[in-house]
């Protein structure tokens, strides 16, 4: 007998059983695969941590991170968001950035890359600290004695710190050592030396900045040969030369002796 010959309410129960049928087999592979994904053997079992450690070791972590990946690793190895994992790794001290993988079938692989320290942010000691990249991260370093200081808006730090280290090579060239470079609301820049000394830049582009520490470095040499003794501070901001202050020099009357040296 022919499909179409076959009544209405026969033709419509066939339908509805071949559909009853396909939503039972979609159900039980959907139970199927649930019982997988869930099952123990999928639980995450080891998590291994590599790539820059020279701040964090396996303890270190371990203590921080023990409750925030336990309520995360409570699922299953399939399933588990990596986002979540990589972010909890982030948010720890010195981590610059994580990467997480899967490595089947019951293990995840983190790849740790470090901050690199070169500045204290604010003052030394502040717990935030500059990394290479002008970032500013909250950390405390084993040797942070030997780092210079850097100062202004956050949103500044790199452009602090490429200058820091221009201005800091140009010192250099003179034996002079920049141990801190600020930058205040205003848009004023201030260098301190290593000997106490302090340098008004005033403000303007980096350009404009070195331009004017060049054209003081290029003569101090015979400054100091002309008025031996200690520098106290350095004035940038004049449009054609530049005013100092050295320990000792004195002129004729008590008031001059007061004001700073300027030259031209």
């Amino acid at each position: 007998m022919e499909r179409a010959d076959l009544p209405l309410d026969v033709r419509l129960m066939t339908v509805v059983t071949r559909g009853l049928v396909l939503v039972f087999a979609v159900l039980c592979l959907g139970a199927i695969a649930t019982w997988i994904v869930r099952h123990p053997a999928w639980s995450v079992r080891a998590i291994s941590v590599q790539g820059e450690v020279t701040h964090q070791n396996a303890v270190g972590l371990r203590a921080q991170l023990a409750a925030p990946l336990r309520s995360k690793l409570q699922g299953s190895f399939l399933t588990l968001d990596l986002q979540q994992v990589r972010q909890m790794f982030e948010a720890v001290p010195w981590v610059k950035h994580a990467r997480v993988q899967r490595e089947f079938p019951n293990r995840l692989r983190v790849t740790l890359e470090e901050h690199r320290a070169v500045a204290w942010w604010g003052e030394a000691g502040s717990g935030q600290l500059v990394s290479d990249q002008g970032q500013v991260f909250e950390a405390n370093p084993d040797d942070g004695e030997e780092l210079p200081e850097l100062a202004g808006p956050t949103e500044q730090a790199p452009q602090i710190w490429s200058l820091y280290q221009s201005l800091s090579a140009e010192l250099e060239r003179l034996e002079l050592g920049l141990v801190r470079l600020e930058l205040n609301e205003r848009g004023n820049w201030r260098a301190e030396l290593d000997s106490g000394a302090f340098i008004e830049l005033g403000r303007g582009t980096p350009e404009d900045l070195m331009e004017r520490v060049r054209r003081f470095t290029a003569t101090l040499a015979q400054l100091t040969q002309r008025y031996p003794g200690t520098l106290q501070s350095v004035d940038l901001r004049y449009p054609n030369g530049y005013a100092l202050r050295v320990q000792g020099v004195t002129t004729v009357s008590e008031d001059a002796s007061k004001k700073p040296t300027q030259t031209r």
